[in-house]
């Protein structure tokens, strides 16, 4: 080549990215055998040879591990104390830190990743993510991940059979005509509670009505709005069950202003269990998910990462279930 090569030169002779290639010669998570080899072949043949400083910076574990969220609201707060629970008694210590506050929306764990992993963090869970996978120089687990083939370990709950366990219990009380108030459309616990809410409809014999469907988003604000529209109509559901508690407590409160009498002439029931549910009033009926559960697995299946070890399971799935409480009645 006549000159010394560089990390551009390795990257377009393996054809690879510039970041695979530091992650190959560095050794770090993320790139496979295959690739580690062929990338090696290359430095070798062209004489590459990185930075000693900067591979001695990058080789440098700051002991944090990252947790990434759309925004600190229930669900993320009670993830965070399965988290913390979890970094316990460890030599690791835990930053949270919300990277869509400043209302970028989508993208936003990919920003997240680039400005704090290799220097301020070893390790990322994300929460709730917006983007199906992120390319990162430290190892990374979702919880409750994006639609689509993720290769990302990923940690969940059950929400198919969670969904199937509110609308059945919904339609053993009597009801028929039970609205539903879905969450984010790009998130899969969403498509599998409303996959979930029609499985038991159909298995009933009950006719699925798109009128008795609307898109809450997981959002108090817009699950509040559908539930006034859902309300509002001459033949209205006796009974909704919301994709999530912030959803539901959302309807409650539709409901009142409506003059809407929970659960005489309504019945609602969430999915979550958020520790709001059980100190409403009436206390709300729900499906419970083990989401501090959810913390704890997704934070030891990242510390094996970071410590080179290969996971028996790289998608878990925990099972939920249904929590009656004073929202739900037979209708009248």
């Amino acid at each position: 080549m006549g000159r010394r090569a560089t990390i551009n030169d390795v990257a377009a002779a393996a054809g690879v990215s510039v970041s695979t290639v530091s992650k190959a010669v560095h050794g770090r998570y993320g790139v496979s055998p295959d690739t580690i080899r062929r990338v090696m072949d290359v430095v070798e043949r062209l004489g590459y040879q990185s930075s000693l400083g900067a591979s001695s910076m990058r080789a440098h574990r700051t002991g944090v591990i990252g947790v990434l969220v759309p925004a600190f609201e229930p669900f993320s707060a009670e993830i965070l104390k399965g988290v913390g629970a979890a970094v316990r008694g460890t030599a690791f210590d835990l930053m949270a830190y919300a990277g869509s506050q400043d209302g970028t929306g989508e993208g936003w764990e990919r920003r997240s990743v680039s400005r704090l992993s290799g220097t301020l963090i070893d390790g990322v869970i994300m929460v709730t993510p917006t983007v199906v996978n992120v390319a990162g120089e430290v190892p990374i687990v979702a919880i409750d991940p994006h639609t689509g083939p993720a290769d990302l370990p990923t940690v969940e709950s059950d929400s198919f059979h969670g969904a199937q366990l509110a609308t059945r219990y919904l339609i053993e009380l009597g009801h028929s005509r039970i609205g539903f108030i879905a969450g984010r459309p790009d998130l899969r616990s969403s498509v599998l509670r409303d996959a979930g809410y029609r499985s038991a409809l159909l298995e009933a014999g009950i006719r699925f009505e798109p009128g008795l469907v609307g898109v809450g988003r997981y959002e108090e604000d817009a699950s509040r709005q559908l539930a006034h529209e859902l309300l509002s109509q001459v033949e209205r559901p006796t009974a909704i069950f919301a994709a999530n508690d912030l959803s539901a407590i959302a309807v409650l409160g539709a409901a009142h202003e409506l003059g809407i009498s929970v659960p005489d002439e309504l019945s609602v029931i969430g999915f979550d269990d958020i520790p709001e549910a059980s100190r409403h009033v009436p206390a709300l009926s729900t499906v419970r998910q083990p989401m501090q559960r959810l913390g704890e697995v997704a934070t030891r299946l990242l510390i094996g990462l970071m410590n080179g070890e290969t996971p028996e399971q790289t998608h878990v799935r925990l099972p939920t279930r249904l929590v009656p409480r004073a929202t739900t009645a037979p209708p009248l």
